[in-house]
């Protein structure tokens, strides 16, 4: 309870702000930077504050020291301003200005808090030159009744050296500007409402005063409130519509024009006061001399307070009444972000007519009143002192000032003289801190030796003056008007010390009673360390020290902590020494704070805090009961308990107990009411559990499960009205907690029944220590399955606890749920340890069981008295709803448990690469968890799982076939190519298809196939959009897409994948490459779309196939029902989200034209990325038809392209196709040189390549150019590549024979030209002498050099010159000169022979 400074706000970035108003600080900083270090990055956002300073000691110390003087002390030369409410802070420099506004967010450490961040910043001069001088941020009280105690808004004053003074909005909207003087503003202050503390003093009015060198300008503060209102309000209206024009009120102020003083600098405007009759006759002496005459009532008067220099500070006071006061027209301005309709609303408000008078009012000065005399009454002369600030207390009655002699002088208002004075504080800043004294915190025993005569009394009143002495960097609370200094702290000398003075405007006597806003007196602004800070001080600090029973209590308080830290090996003389000084302070609330600290020592042992506590007890009891502390007492007697109850657990825990009575399965069916076979599962289903659970749990080899210290025991219990309650703990305290209770109990170390009726005694209510109890045991599952003699010991405790009192309470009937067991029930469901849960349901069932057949056993007893009746044997069940409620839990349980036992399970499939996506950890599952993610979520939660292991749609597909197999080799021979690598994988799967057939059997609905693919697909689709790299997440995803049997549920998740994730990165890419012309770099693709060149190629590839999914469904749809989504029974209370395929199911029919538009579009793209075509613009293959319609909703009918295209796109696009065509041979037939297989072909860098000629002809048919055009070329470029085998088949395809043959002779004599004319061996020459004349011609004009494949055998040419026969007829032009070749490819090929 000592003075104390308490961070409570932080500055989001302080460093914007400064760079803002000092841009110059940045620019040195910057050029700095580039003199260190010229290559490193100039951007000064990226740079913190330390790589600035770190080689500051390297320049010349004097440069160095002023520029880290700037960067630190440039608060020292801004104009400040803190709302009282802390609701906006203003730091102003020159004519720039930021305004900082609160916001709650959270640190880097998790914790919240609130920081100011820049809410508005910009310049707020409007005349040239005029720089802000003063600020004052003043929070408006709301009018409205509802209102909870915040202001309504905050205004903003400032002053300007041209001696306006402009009022604005928290968001920099300029409400008003009034010139009252032509002189510099030097100094805004506030006054607001406050009740008068007793009748004695009088009450003030509310005002704004604004200090001029040579005048005090008074504003009424019901006049500035109602005006700036007005003012807000127009604003807003204007900025809406434009044409409101209402005129505020006009503002009433004073002007004082001060005489027969040199200087000011500063006031404080006191307020109005009345002179007593004494007063009153001596200051009518003063002035008017003996014979004087005095009015019978003393009249009011305004006190004004100046400080500078002759006088150093003087008193001025004005007649109340004296003079009339002003009015001013409120020239309203507006702000230049508001529209032009605000301007004409503005002149409106004045009266304006044209533009033209409008410009001229405004550059003509309004006019200035003259101000009215006010000479100086009286002062304190010092010639060579200069006042520097003045600051007057809450209460009125005191003033501090600060001078040029680093001097703080305490003034008393109300007399004018100094009374105090402090030395050795140059360049001050001062604030007051008013404390009020807490009743409730007065000595019981000396209450009736109050002056107030009792506790009830008026609270008292203390004011503290605090000083920053920035030059020694300390803060310092001294007590006034005599007292010590009773706080110091060491803050830093860059400080800024904010003490507003005021606090809300608008309130009355009557608001003011109901308002409690949260206000700060006094504000230190730390800019290094970024932070806002207050002081808080105790009221008991004003107290003298000689006569203060709390200053000695604190002594003792503080002797007691330095006790509790000392290491002394006696520790009955500590503990002796303790109980005499807490016996020793007087005051209740001090001696609890005393008993607390030692009840939360961690080195006093048990037997010392029960001792202490036992004599605290004692004595009070001891005493008069009048004299004792209710709470007091109270306290202690609650402590005492607790440390009772600790030592009882604990002794009961010390005990030696064993149960040794043996516990065989036989036992555990009759305590589960199980029967053998069902026993058998749920330990099958439990061992595989354990088996996948590998979870790592870190011990520590101190750490023991129910040991608790009891300090942390009695920290987390507390008693109210003699019921035992635990605080709000976290969940690991509270398993700590339930462990001490029971932890030995479920071991068989402890005997329960004690245990039960001691903390029943206790007073734990039964539904309190169940839930302790499920705590334990459902966090502490690895040991309790290891441990099946733990579940009798549960049986045993729960009927304990079913049978304490209020537990199930009598009139239960067996047709409505049990608080009781809904208890438990709800913590099995939230448990994400389901091994534990579902054995804890079975006891829980067990012993519901039991109970309800106990009372039914009595009521129907009670019915048939006399009468012979069946024994009710332990193995019928009473039918009640909780029974239903309990079956109905434990099939849930066992269903997640094989489901949580089927996502722990791995496999150990070496991938290549292991994304970190996959490498996140699945969150366990829980009842609750399955119950909340709706119908899908079974299968969500497993398509996730899949997606970590990464397996192929083939091991569903396996998995799901063994249920219907009657043999393992039966399903195999369903299975389509790609099971050689399910069965590569086979055996690295382990128990993984068993636990997935076991999974489907539980879930024949929620992990339907289609449905599971359906998650599949999608998981795998939303993990490839976090990372676009992993090309081959999509191709998975496509992969599970295939895999979907139903179109509908196909058709509506392709849809739904390319609305939300591909078209937009599909239209990137689209317009990317139509912009580049070409295939793009690695460095645009990543730029544009967000992935690799080779991503985007596989990406562009998966579309295409995705497109045509959506196509095939659409045709297919029609043919297949539309699948009924049913939910297993145990499940049908499932909410929340709608699952993936009902939301596929509810998609349009797409349109079919306009999807197979988006296939061509994106098989022209995949053509240009796989082949790294050039000069290829996608667009320009299509109309304008064809490119509106693209990127469109493929359920919308768009107008596309129809009838016959104009030739010149027709031309474009057999080009594009020819080229095509050749890249892809060229890519598959250029390595056949090399003859290597494995290089025979370059696929694509995920999934199988295209079958390109192919689709090049599907292409050609759609675009409207010849398909026998593509497959001539295609013929063509194979004889070219001379894989003629592969030629003769694909001649096959061709229609116009007679063209093809046209081309291949072209491309015999290339070969023959290259064999005779290149090689140029002797018997070439030979050769080529006896060839007729018209062949050697047509051959020396062949050219080879377009031949791919120049190393043909002879006898392979041989064969294409009587294909080349064959397809010309004998009336052809050229099919002589194909006759000669035969002749010419026969001679050649005898040498070889």
């Amino acid at each position: 309870m000592a003075c104390s400074i308490v961070q409570f706000c932080y500055f989001q970035d302080l460093q914007a702000a400064r760079d803002f108003l000092f841009p110059h600080l940045r620019e040195e900083i910057l050029s700095g930077a580039l003199r260190r270090d010229p290559s490193k990055s100039t951007d000064w956002e990226d740079d913190g504050w330390g790589a600035w300073e770190e080689n500051e000691p390297q320049e010349p110390e004097e440069e160095g020291n002023t520029c880290k003087t700037q960067k630190t002390s440039w608060l020292q030369d801004c104009v400040l301003s803190l709302s009282p409410t802390n609701d906006l802070m203003v730091i102003a420099r020159e004519q720039k200005a930021v305004f900082l506004v609160p916001k709650w967010k959270y640190s880097d450490k998790g914790k919240e808090e609130m920081q100011f961040a820049v809410g508005w910043s910009g310049s707020l001069n409007v005349e040239e030159g005029e720089c802000v001088t003063s600020a004052l941020c003043i929070p408006l009280a709301s009018q409205k009744r509802s209102s909870t105690g915040r202001p309504d808004w905050t205004c903003i004053v400032v002053g300007f050296t041209s001696g306006y003074v402009r009022f604005y909005t928290e968001n920099g909207v300029l409400l008003l500007a009034q010139l009252l003087n032509e002189d510099p503003v030097l100094q805004l202050k506030c006054r607001t409402y406050e009740i008068p503390r007793h009748p004695g003093v009088t009450e003030q009015n509310e005002e704004l005063s604004i200090l001029y060198p040579a005048a005090i300008v008074t504003i009424d503060g019901f006049s500035l409130f109602q005006s700036l209102r007005a003012c807000r309000n127009q604003v807003a209206k204007a900025a809406a519509s434009g044409n409101e024009n209402i005129q505020p009120p006009p503002l009433a102020y004073k002007k004082w024009g001060l005489q027969d003083i040199d200087t000011i600098i500063d006031h404080a405007s006191v307020g109005i006061m009345t002179l007593s009759p004494f007063d009153q006759m001596k200051t009518a002496s003063n002035i008017g001399g003996f014979n004087a005459a005095i009015k019978n009532s003393p009249p009011a008067m305004s006190q004004y307070i100046t400080v500078g220099s002759n006088p150093f500070t003087g008193f001025f006071y004005a007649l109340e009444g004296s003079t009339q006061p002003l009015l001013s027209h409120v020239a309203l301005a507006v702000a230049s972000k508001l529209t032009s309709a605000l301007f004409n609303a503005a002149s409106g408000w004045l009266g304006w007519k044209s533009k033209h008078e409008e410009e001229a009012v405004q550059k003509q000065k309004p006019k200035v009143e003259p101000a009215t005399p006010l000479a100086v009454r009286f002062g304190l002369p010092d010639s060579r002192r200069h006042g520097e600030s003045i600051c007057l207390s809450p209460c009125n009655t005191l003033a501090a000032v600060t001078d040029d002699f680093g001097r703080v002088i305490l003034l008393d208002v109300a007399r004018g003289i100094a009374i105090r004075m402090w030395k050795g504080y140059r360049d001050a800043q001062i604030g007051w801190i008013q404390t009020v004294e807490d009743l409730h915190e007065r000595v019981p025993e000396k209450a009736d030796f109050s002056p107030f005569g009792n506790s009830q009394g008026p609270s008292r009143v203390a004011q503290f003056l605090v000083i920053y002495a920035p030059r020694r960097g300390i803060l310092e609370v001294w007590s006034t008007q005599q007292g010590p200094r009773v706080g110091a702290f060491n803050v830093g000398k860059h400080c800024r010390l904010l003490y507003p003075g005021y606090k809300i405007m608008g309130l009355n006597n009557v608001t003011s009673q109901s308002w409690q806003p949260q206000t700060y007196q006094i504000c230190l602004v730390d800019p290094v360390s970024g932070s806002v800070k207050t002081v808080n001080v105790p009221f008991h600090l004003a107290l003298s020290d000689k006569k203060s029973e709390r200053a000695k209590d604190m002594h003792l308080v503080k002797k007691l902590a330095a006790l509790l830290k000392t290491k002394s090996p006696n520790l009955d003389l500590v503990e002796t020494e303790i109980k005499e000084l807490i016996l020793d302070i007087k005051y209740p609330a001090t001696k609890k704070q005393a008993l607390e600290s030692i009840l939360a020592s961690e080195r006093l042992p048990f037997s010392c805090l029960r001792n202490i506590t036992q004599t605290l007890m004692d004595t009070l009891k001891s005493q008069e009961l009048e004299s004792v502390d209710e709470g007091l007492l109270q306290f202690c007697a609650n402590k005492l308990k607790l440390l009772q109850l600790y030592e009882s657990v604990s002794q009961l825990n010390s005990l030696d107990f064993h149960l040794d009575t043996p516990f065989s399965d036989n036992d555990l069916a009759l305590l589960l009411r199980l029967d053998e076979k069902e026993l058998l599962k749920l330990q099958a289903l439990l061992e595989k559990y354990k088996q996948e659970n590998t979870r790592t749990n870190v011990r520590f080899s101190d750490d023991k499960d129910g040991v608790l210290p009891v300090k942390t025991f009695l920290e987390y219990l507390e008693y109210e009205k003699d019921v035992l309650n635990i605080k709000k703990i976290s969940e690991e305290e509270y398993v700590a907690l339930g462990s001490f209770f029971f932890w030995k109990c479920l071991h068989g170390e402890s005997s329960t029944e004690d245990m039960c009726h001691t903390l029943e005694s206790a007073g734990l209510s039964p539904q309190l220590l169940l839930s302790l109890l499920l705590s334990v045991w459902l966090s502490k599952e690895k040991d309790i399955l290891d441990k099946p003699q733990s579940i009798c010991c549960l049986h045993t405790m729960l009927s304990l606890l079913s049978k304490m009192k209020v537990a199930i309470d009598e009139t239960w009937d067996s047709q409505s749920v049990s608080p009781w067991w809904q208890q438990m029930r709800t913590a099995c469901i939230q448990s994400e340890n389901n091994g534990a849960a579902l054995l804890s349901a079975h006891v829980g069932h067990s012993v519901a069981a039991q109970i309800s057949n106990n009372m039914t056993e009595k009521k129907f007893s009670q019915t048939v008295l006399g009468a012979d009746s069946e024994a009710l044997t332990d193995s019928w069940e009473a039918l009640s709803l909780d029974t239903e409620y309990w079956k109905l839990l434990l099939k849930q349980l066992e269903d997640c448990l094989i489901l949580q036992t089927l996502l722990h399970s791995k496999g150990n499939t070496q991938t290549s690469k292991v994304s970190s996506l996959q490498a996140e950890p699945l969150p366990r599952l829980s009842v609750k968890k399955l119950l909340e993610g709706g119908k899908g979520g079974i299968a969500d939660s497993v398509a996730k799982w899949i997606f970590k292991q990464d397996f192929s749609p083939e091991v569903l597909k396996l998995a799901n076939e063994e249920r219907d197999a009657e043999n393992p080799d039966e399903p195999k021979e369903g299975v389509n190519r790609s099971f050689l690598e399910v069965s590569e994988m086979e055996m690295d799967l382990g128990a993984i298809p068993d636990l997935l057939h076991l999974a489907y059997e539980q879930f024949p609905c929620s992990l339907e196939l289609d449905v599971l693919h359906a998650h599949c697909c999608w998981e795998y689709v939303v993990q490839w959009n976090k990372d676009p790299e992993e090309a081959r997440f999509f191709v998975r995803s496509i992969e599970h897409l295939k895999q979907i049997f139903n179109a509908h549920v196909q058709n509506g998740i392709a849809l739904m994948m390319w609305n939300t994730f591909l078209v937009k990165r599909f239209s990137a890419a689209t317009y990317l490459m139509d912009k580049v012309g070409k295939s793009p770099k690695d460095r645009l693709c990543r730029r544009d779309v967000g992935m690799s060149d080779t991503a985007m190629t596989s990406f562009l590839g998966s579309c295409l196939d995705l497109l045509q999914i959506l196509m095939e469904a659409d045709v297919s749809r029609d043919e297949i029902q539309v699948p009924v989504l049913d939910t297993e029974d145990a499940w049908l209370s499932v909410e929340g989200p709608i699952s993936i395929v009902e939301l596929a199911l509810e998609q349009k029919h797409i349109h079919y034209p306009l999807v197979e538009h988006h296939s061509i579009l994106c098989s022209i793209l995949y053509a240009v990325m796989r082949f790294s075509l050039k000069t290829v613009k996608p667009l320009s293959l299509f109309d304008s038809k064809g490119k509106n319609a693209f990127f469109k909703d493929l359920t919308s009918i768009q107008l596309l392209p129809s009838g016959e295209m104009d030739p010149n796109f027709i031309s474009v696009r057999q080009q594009f196709l020819l080229k095509v065509v050749s890249a892809a041979v060229q890519a598959q037939h250029s390595a056949t040189k090399v003859k290597d297989p494995t290089e025979e072909a370059t696929p694509t860098p995920f999934g199988k390549d295209q079958d390109w000629p192919a689709l090049a002809v599907d292409l050609a048919h759609h675009l409207q150019v010849s398909e026998d055009v593509v497959r001539r070329h295609y013929v063509g470029e194979l004889y070219n590549y001379g894989v003629d085998h592969l030629g003769e088949e694909a001649i096959l395809q061709v229609h116009d024979k007679e063209v093809l043959a046209s081309q291949l002779l072209v491309l015999t004599g290339q070969r023959l030209a290259h064999a005779l004319l290149h090689t140029q061996t002797k018997e070439g020459m030979e050769l080529l002498a006896r060839l007729p004349p018209t062949l050697c011609t047509w051959l020396k004009a062949m050219d080879p050099q377009d031949l791919q494949n120049t190393e043909v055998p002879i006898a392979t040419t041989a064969k294409l010159v009587n294909k080349v026969i064959e397809l010309l007829p004998e009336k052809h032009g050229q099919y002589g000169l194909a006759l000669h070749l035969i002749e010419a490819v026969e001679a050649i090929s005898l040498p070889s022979l």
